[in-house]
């Protein structure tokens, strides 16, 4: 019996170019409208028990190709346990995927998938529990909600909000863990957090290209976090609605998650190349981010992104775009898509529990900086014109 493989689901995403009974050689489809690609998810039946080869041969022009090396593809035989594959390789633009399935269908992905549908039923768990609000900010260019969930009663407005990078699935995971502490009844920390601040979490910022099984793009070919200087109805009402909505409530705190393809660890990206930097909101990131890594060994300071020069911050993205709108605090937490390397699980790499419990621990450490964050709070916040 040969093999068959498909990705005609929510957030499936591969191109067979060829195949034989126990082999195929296979295409990463890119984004609608654009060039980005690197984010696969597929099906694969009929293998159980006997060795199969798969190539994805157009790795070598994915939008990361830095991403292959020392990666290895995510195997599922329920959907819900995800484990790495050892032989997983990469030569010359072909990562090749060497495994013998122990089911009949089994499941192959980039990253641990988090679906639409799992989604949803984050959504309406948490929107049911007390003391939670739900609102839709606005709606996709394909018609889907931009969700909101609102938790707290507190002065300090914090803003949480992931998967502007559809791929970057980790992001999600992330919001799911600091959904589940947030709304934890009994925890000391989320007690406080909630008393003290209001916290306006946005799951998933990009529904469209999520299911549609992109990378990096919505349902037009745009990427989100280039857009925060000058949102459009058109082109990104998802960026449109969630600043406006940040506009009507200002952050004094926010973070942006994501997922890094190539970095193999946790870091945070700042804000210290916009125009209007000061030196309150430089001391708390640092804060922040050296309390972070004193919490978490998952976490560190020594990798990350080339700091940009004084003035010349990208102020398209959105950890610059509300530092200098509003005066925040504000960063992307990047996750690793192979593995935190530092401190390595050969069987799950980087996995969405490990993400679960980073949110966590970046929860503790909002915590921790309470005090100084609320000293430290200007009169009102600075809402700027978008720098272009």
């Amino acid at each position: 019996m040969a093999i068959t493989i498909s990705s005609a689901f929510d957030a499936g995403n591969i191109r067979v170019v060829s195949q034989s009974d126990d082999s195929a050689e296979l295409e990463i489809v890119t984004d609608h409208m654009s060039d980005f690609y690197q984010w696969f998810h597929f099906r694969l039946a009929g293998g159980a028990g006997r060795e199969v080869t798969l190539k994805i041969t157009n790795c070598g022009k994915s939008a990361y190709p830095d991403g292959w090396p020392d990666y290895k593809a995510c195997l599922s035989i329920d959907r819900e346990d995800w484990v790495r594959i050892d032989g997983t390789s990469y030569h010359d633009g072909t990562l090749t995927i060497r495994f013998t399935p122990e089911a009949d269908v089994v499941w192959i992905a980039y990253f641990a998938p988090y679906s639409m549908e799992r989604h949803h039923d984050l959504v309406s768990t948490v929107a049911a529990l007390p003391g939670v609000g739900y609102r839709s900010l606005g709606k996709s260019l394909d018609g889907q909600d931009i969700d909101c969930l609102t938790i707290g009663e507190g002065k300090l407005t914090v803003w949480l909000y992931a998967r502007q990078h559809p791929g970057e699935t980790m992001a999600e995971w992330w919001m799911e863990g600091a959904l589940e502490k947030l709304t934890d009844p009994d925890d000391p920390v989320a007690r406080v957090l909630r008393r003290d601040c209001t916290f306006h979490v946005v799951p998933n910022m990009n529904p469209d290209g999520s299911r549609r099984g992109h990378l990096r793009t919505n349902a037009v070919g745009v990427n989100l976090n280039r857009e925060w200087h000058a949102p459009s109805a058109d082109k990104s009402p998802e960026v449109l609605c969630v600043r406006n909505a940040m506009d009507a409530d200002p952050p004094a705190f926010a973070m942006d998650v994501h997922g890094d393809e190539a970095i193999p660890a946790n870091f945070l990206a700042g804000f210290e190349g916009i125009p209007s930097l000061t030196e309150r909101q430089s001391r708390l990131f640092a804060l922040f981010s050296d309390t972070l890594e004193r919490i978490s060994p998952d976490f560190q300071t020594r990798q990350g992104y080339e700091i940009p020069a004084p003035g010349q911050a990208n102020m398209s993205m959105s950890t610059t775009q509300l530092a200098e709108r509003f005066g925040c605090v504000s960063m992307t937490l990047e996750m690793p898509f192979k593995d935190n390397f530092d401190l390595p699980d050969e069987l799950y790499g980087w996995s969405p529990e490990r993400s679960k419990y980073l949110a966590q621990a970046c929860l503790d450490a909002l915590h921790a900086i309470l005090p100084e964050l609320k000293a430290a709070q200007p009169g009102k916040a600075r809402k700027a014109e978008a720098v272009a």
